[in-house]
């Protein structure tokens, strides 16, 4: 279900015509040669959430936006778009059910070349259809 997870959440997300028309990429890792803002999936973990009669995950993912720029509120406002896209992935997926979805935490890393990385992480708690 993690990697079924990971590629609707993928799928929603580029589907959007709004995160789609700021980001150069929605990938599932880092691109080699996209030029900035790009998103792309940092890191995944699972573990059992099942009960008596029916398989489930708990999915944690992290998303990591890439982009240009030296301010604090640097893509402030695509951060919240990618939020509020995520907040609003269906329940209903293929073979699955998103039965919640919560934000855990973010960052956001100044780097070189004034660049930044902001990360996002969710956790996504599923049941098999």
């Amino acid at each position: 279900m993690e990697i079924a997870l990971r590629a609707a959440l993928l799928a929603w997300l580029a589907a959007d015509p709004a995160l789609s028309g700021q980001l150069n990429a929605i990938v599932e890792e880092a691109p080699s040669r996209t030029a900035l803002p790009w998103l792309a999936v940092a890191a995944s973990a699972s573990a059992d959430w099942s009960v008596k009669d029916r398989a489930g995950r708990e999915v944690r993912i992290a998303l990591e936006l890439h982009c240009r720029g030296d301010r604090p509120d640097t893509a402030a406002l695509l951060t919240s778009a990618i939020e509020a896209r995520i907040a609003a992935l269906p329940a209903a997926q293929a073979g699955f059910r998103v039965v919640n979805t919560q934000f855990l935490r973010a960052r956001a890393e100044q780097r070189a070349a004034n660049t930044r990385a902001i990360l996002i992480e969710y956790r996504f708690r599923l049941m098999a259809d």
